[in-house]
Order: structure tokens, then C-alpha cells, then sequence
């Protein structure tokens, strides 16, 4: 499946921005899955200072500055990728064949090869994911000794999507997993924290993934051009078997609709747009997302 996908972000001060640094996480990386055709980023106005690099996890970011003042700014990422089914599928054979879950947390605690090494980084907590007893208690009974990791992972991702509520009312970028868990209420964002919080209680090597989802307009209704929004879910480390992708809010794994953007920790670590800002006042901030199949 092939896509467009065009992300914009508008800002409009009151008052002009003098000084301004920003880092931007909105070019697509290259995964076994996914085929980044072309990416381009428009900045206008044109910043001071412009640059382009691959952050610790291996993420491209564009790093961009401006010496002089604005007091609108525009930034439209542009891309065409190419997805191809990921792995991991929700039948029984490959749920069952997948290596038991003591296995995959003993194997990322030896870190003896590159890959389990590199696992072994995203069983800590961090920033924006940090657990509890109540936690631990809660995701004790899907993963029993000696069960599939897969088996265990799709169980608990059901478990996740049936006790917590979609509500983009109850929660803001910054609300903390301990506060989702006690409500059962959130967003993308929130459902993947809470799952990867609930993994690495146990052990298990978790990863915060950003990116888009196809979205499919209800039936008889028009799509509807820049409705679209960023999405978040996870990926687990399930050692021989590599890294499966899952998405809570929507009680799957990845399929071709998902279009990865970057993945770190937690959010905090690749946000699709931040940075900071000398001035401008009051302010308003719009974003439009678009992802539109194409063959």
C-alpha cells in the first residue's frame, strides 16, 4: 500500500517570536515494513539555521533555528511511503510459536548479542512511563509461567481496550500513566503508555511508537481532506521473534494502515514538533494530518 501523508502545523503569535529553536520528528523511518519514497519538509519562514541528523534511537530529525523574528510559522512535512504487511498476525499458529515471555526478559537482561542489548534499554521506566504494584497486579494474571509472549501481548492489548475508555477529554500530553490507570480513560498516547508501563513491570523490552493510521470515513460520507491525526502504539520485544508492533486503541496489531513516524521511551522523546521560544505573546497553534492512500 502506498501513501500520501502531509502533516501541517500552523502558529500565529499575537506579538513577534525574536528568538526560536525547534527539533521536529515528521520524516518517516526506514523499517523492515515500510519504504520511505520521498520526504520533504516545508519551513516557512525560512529558518536562520537548518539541519538534518538521526537522533540516539536512530530517528531522523530535522533541528531548525531562526535569529530574526516571525510572527506566523508554518511547517508541512510531505511524504510517500510504501507499506508492506508487518509480521506478527493475530492467529493462533504465530501467537503460540512465539518464545514464552521469562525467556525474552531473561534474554534482554544477559544483553549478550546487539539486538538484546539494545532491548535491554526499554524494560527501565522513564519520563512519561513509570509503574506501580496495582500495575503489576493488574497485568499478573495474562502473563502465567511458561505462556507465549505473542499469546500474552494480544491478551493483554484486549484486556487494555475493553477496560479503558477513548475520551480525548480526560487527559493532555502530560498526564502521567498513574492517573490513566486510575481513571481508565485516554488516547492513543495514553493507552500506549499504559501498556508499555504494564510490559516492563514484568521485565519485557516496550517502545513508544508515533506515526499516522488510515482512517476510513463513515459509510456513504466523504473523506474528509486534512482530518486526519497522529497516532501512537507500541512495540515489543519478543527476542528470536524481533520486535512485534500493537496498538491498544484499536486492539490489533499493525497492518498496512500504520505509517511509522519514530519510536523512543515515551513520547517525550519524539514528539512531532517542539522547541522553544523567545516571545509572541498570546498564541494559537493548528495542525492538519492527511493520510491519503494512493495505489
Amino acid at each position: 500500500m502506498k501513501y500520501r501523508v502531509m502533516h501541517k502545523t500552523s502558529y500565529f503569535g499575537h506579538q513577534a517570536v525574536s528568538i526560536g529553536h525547534n527539533q521536529a520528528w515528521l520524516e518517516p523511518r526506514e523499517v523492515p515494513s515500510q519504504q520511505v519514497e520521498s520526504f520533504v519538509l516545508k519551513i516557512s519562514p525560512e529558518p536562520s539555521i537548518r539541519s538534518r541528523q538521526n537522533d540516539y534511537f536512530g530517528n531522523p530529525v530535522t533541528l531548525f533555528s531562526f535569529n530574526e523574528g516571525y510572527q506566523s510559522l508554518s511547517v508541512t512535512a510531505t511524504s510517500f511511503v510504501t507499506i508492506t504487511p508487518p509480521l506478527a498476525a493475530r492467529s493462533g499458529d504465530v501467537l503460540e510459536a512465539s518464545p514464552p515471555w521469562e525467556e525474552v526478559v531473561a534474554m534482554a537482561k544477559a544483553h549478550t548479542d546487539p539486538e538484546s542489548l539494545h532491548a535491554y534499554e526499554f524494560v527501565f521506566a522513564s519520563p512519561r512511563v513509570r509503574w506501580s504494584a496495582e500495575m503489576l497486579e493488574y497485568v499478573r494474571p495474562t502473563f502465567v509461567p511458561g505462556r507465549p509472549i505473542l499469546e500474552a501481548v494480544d491478551e493483554l492489548t484486549r484486556r487494555i481496550h475493553t477496560d479503558f475508555v477513548y475520551d480525548p477529554r480526560a487527559t493532555t500530553v502530560t498526564t502521567p500513566v498513574a492517573d490513566v490507570f486510575r481513571m481508565k480513560r485516554g488516547v492513543c498516547q495514553d493507552f500506549a503508555h499504559m501498556q508499555i508501563a504494564l510490559l516492563r513491570a514484568l521485565g519485557i523490552p516496550a517502545r513508544y511508537v508515533s506515526g499516522y493510521l488510515r482512517t476510513y470515513p463513515p459509510e456513504g460520507k466523504p473523506r474528509l481532506v486534512g482530518a486526519d491525526a497522529s497516532h501512537a502504539w507500541l512495540s515489543v520485544f519478543c527476542g528470536p521473534r524481533g520486535w512485534a508492533d500493537v496498538d491498544p486503541t484499536n486492539n490489533k496489531f499493525t497492518t498496512i494502515d500504520h505509517i511509522c513516524l519514530a519510536w523512543g521511551r515515551d513520547y517525550s522523546d519524539v514528539p512531532p514538533l517542539t522547541g522553544v521560544f523567545i516571545g509572541g505573546g498570546q498564541h494559537r497553534l493548528t495542525v492538519e494530518v492527511d493520510v491519503l492512500p494512493i495505489g
